[in-house]
């Protein structure tokens, strides 16, 4: 019986654009799309920050060598975390099963820029009872590490938690360890396959 579910965050509750942020940033940094691709993207910076690895204040520091400048952090932060897009389609989906008693979760790679933003701008996250985040975790899925956190908030035996994510190797990391795991495709394809769980909306 399924007591708990657990949720990815990017692509799943929202939707995000890696080259918007590359540009908005670029355009606070007075940089080409090209340089902060290069010194965000393929420098592994962006990873390290969802880590836990760099902090907001190294993070801020970086761009402003970069760009041999002064930059406002405030408008740094915004540039990079105003890419994001709610799923409007599973909000009453999360409604109902926190309505049906349900435990939420989330289990997102992040930073804490970007959670606090959608946080506050979004209600998506509003009916979540608690929240795994790799920069807390200072792991990264699919790293098991980060999944033992999980475990520790979703109160309930593994193969009590269902688990959903875009990316199947999350998906097959969560299996590893006892979830119930699907690869999230759409709303309707996650209520098909839940309702194949016995849980009814």
């Amino acid at each position: 019986m399924i007591r708990t579910f657990l949720f990815d965050m990017g692509n799943v509750l929202v939707t995000f654009c890696h080259e918007r942020m590359c540009r908005q940033i670029g355009n606070v940094c007075g940089l080409s799309v090209d340089e902060v691709r290069k010194n965000l993207i393929a420098s592994g910076l962006q990873w390290k920050f969802e880590r836990g690895d760099v902090c907001p204040d190294e993070f801020h520091s970086q761009w402003e060598t970069f760009a041999a400048t002064r930059i406002s952090r405030e408008s740094l932060s915004v540039a990079s975390s105003d890419i994001f897009h709610p799923n409007e389609s599973l909000r009453p989906i999360l409604d109902q099963l926190k309505a049906k008693g349900h435990r939420l979760v989330l289990l997102s790679n992040t930073t804490v820029w970007h959670f606090e933003f959608i946080q506050q701008k979004f209600e998506v996250l509003k009916p979540f009872d608690d929240f795994v985040l790799s920069y807390q975790a200072r792991a990264m899925k699919p790293e098991r590490r980060i999944f033992e956190a999980a475990l520790d908030k979703i109160d309930c035996d593994p193969k009590d938690c269902f688990y959903t994510d875009d990316i199947a190797d999350y998906v097959q990391a969560g299996r590893e360890i006892g979830l119930d795991a699907e690869v999230f495709t759409t709303a309707e394809s996650f209520v098909h396959q839940i309702t194949q769980r016995g849980v009814t909306l």
